[in-house]
């Protein structure tokens, strides 16, 4: 299965308007977590014309309302004893759809209680922690008819797009390698959601999605994995670098890092020309491409937020009955996972969710 061919969304056509206008009539969002990354995405979705907040859900009632007075969310649920607060939010039958931002770990427990309720998911990446609860998860997405969607932003931005317009029209001839890096020092903290074990912390599943998410659009899905990595004390990976063999003897090299920092670049290398793109690598202001000994850098401005693209998606799909995105297909992530399943397995690196995926 390729990914070099992706879709590109109605939001990053030319001419397409802006991805905060609505796309139908407006849907009820429920998000379960309230961190850092919940409240920045929660913060661009309201800025969708189509976009209701109606539930949140949190493991304490203080910051469930807290989050709900500052969102402005008509519910607010909180764990209750032994009973998490979201499975009251997946019981609210206001609530269509939802947004997952818990750590990796919990991804699997909490979107399978919201597609069992019948609510439409859009979940953070990693996706999961194993590529048998990706398998799992989408199965039941399918039949129960629930949108899924893995939430890797930088797949529906229009600089994403542009570049692979210009891989798809030879830009660069062949490509032939791919070098992508993404890293920053944080102190170790094994109670840390970046750290911790029971969380799914270290470098590859936080970080390697994004530059990977370039490799394997330029290049499509390995043949061959070879993983090495520095750990943690906690048996996480604190620094991971990937080696891939791709068809026609391309290969691609992604470092991962929680102990340093790193270009946050990726460089695409062809047979005719290289692009190198602008850091950040997940969301790049622009790319400049080399041929002939001549340099061009291209600057792509976005209309809209940087989650606000991946938002409209869902809200389109949604309008449109679409049970999962083209531009993000649930078979990207399920290769991918096993992807790092198999990068997991070469470092051995485990979590407790392998055990309950083993016991299985």
């Amino acid at each position: 299965m390729s990914i070099r061919h992706v879709v590109r969304p109605p939001s990053c056509e030319p001419g397409a308007p802006d991805p905060r206008s609505a796309t139908g009539p407006p849907l009820r969002w429920g998000v379960v977590a309230t961190g850092h990354i919940a409240r920045t995405v929660t913060e661009q979705l309201l800025q969708l014309e189509d976009a209701v907040l109606q539930a949140v859900s949190s493991r304490s009632e203080q910051s469930a309302r807290a989050f709900a007075d500052a969102f402005g969310a008509t519910a607010a649920y909180a764990d209750l004893g032994d009973e998490p607060g979201y499975l009251r939010l997946a019981d609210d039958p206001d609530v269509q759809v939802v947004y997952v931002a818990t750590p990796h770990a919990h991804h699997h427990r909490v979107a399978r209680v919201l597609l069992e309720a019948g609510k439409h998911v859009l979940l953070e990446k990693s996706f999961t922690v194993t590529a048998a609860e990706a398998d799992d998860l989408i199965g039941l997405a399918r039949e129960r008819g629930c949108f899924l969607m893995e939430a890797v932003w930088t797949r529906f931005l229009p600089v994403y797009h542009q570049l692979l317009e210009r891989l798809e029209q030879g830009a660069i001839g062949v490509p032939r390698w791919v070098q992508a890096d993404l890293g920053m020092a944080v102190a170790f903290d094994p109670a840390s959601r970046l750290w911790a074990r029971e969380a799914g912390g270290g470098a590859l599943l936080d970080l390697a999605v994004y530059p990977l998410t370039w490799a394997l659009a330029a290049l499509g899905m390995p043949s061959e994995v070879r993983a090495v990595a520095e750990q943690a004390e906690n048996g996480v990976d604190a620094l991971t670098t990937l080696a891939l063999r791709h068809a026609a003897g391309a290969h691609a090299q992604v470092l991962t890092s929680l102990v340093s920092h790193a270009t946050s670049t990726v460089t695409i290398a062809g047979s005719e020309g290289v692009i190198r793109t602008l850091a950040p690598l997940p969301n790049p202001p622009g790319f400049d491409l080399t041929r002939d000994g001549e340099e061009q850098r291209v600057r792509i401005e976005s209309t809209a937020p940087r989650y606000a693209y991946q938002l409209r998606e869902v809200s389109r799909c949604l309008h449109e009955g679409l049970l999962e995105s083209p531009t993000m297909p649930l078979a990207d992530t399920l290769a991918l996972m096993r992807l790092l399943d198999a990068a997991r397995a070469q470092i051995g690196v485990r979590y407790p969710n392998d055990e309950v995926a083993t016991a299985a």
